[in-house]
């Protein structure tokens, strides 16, 4: 039964990864916002948002062998440093603070704060070996990132465009 669990669980993990991530590994591809969600920052701001979802890639690919071998340490530290690399908090000038605040839309902000709680909360469920809890925070995670290159990023990723006309549905 305990193996059966595990096998369960290291395909359930494997499917939702290959089934949310479409991640574009062109650095330099030009990133903008889908129609009516343009979002325009300076190039230095956007360099720190492409650093930052790039460290945010990394650890989600790094989560999905660590969850499935029950490496629970390794996750905790992953969750944990996901959840610090919030945006907000980083080390920016007083003048990238306020470019964010003023370019970024409430609802990208409040999609960035609960992915990183999200993340918080993962940790804080690897902490405690609960397998269970774990790989909800991380379906979690898995679906933020898929809700917010939907309606921010799509042509960056294209696939996920269509998207948009069913997600407003359930507006």
């Amino acid at each position: 039964m305990f193996i059966q669990r595990k096998i369960v669980l290291a395909l359930t993990v494997i499917m939702l990864s290959a089934t949310t991530f479409s991640f574009a590994t062109e650095q330099n591809h030009h990133e903008k916002a889908s129609p009516g969600h343009d979002i325009q920052v300076s190039p230095d701001l956007k360099n720190l948002l492409n650093q930052e979802m790039t460290a945010i890639q990394k650890g989600m690919m790094e989560l999905i062998p660590a969850i499935a071998a029950g490496n629970w340490e390794v996750v905790e530290k992953i969750g944990k440093k996901i959840k610090a690399s919030f945006i907000m908090k980083q080390k920016l000038s007083k003048a990238q603070k306020e470019e964010l605040h003023r370019v970024l839309p409430s609802d990208f902000i409040e999609k960035d704060q609960s992915f990183h709680k999200s993340a918080g909360m993962l940790a804080h469920a690897a902490e405690q070996k609960n397998a269970d809890v774990v790989n909800f925070y991380f379906f979690k995670l898995n679906e933020a990132c898929f809700s917010c290159h939907s309606k921010y990023a799509t042509e960056r990723f294209p696939g996920l465009a269509k998207t948009i006309d069913r997600d407003n549905h359930h507006d």
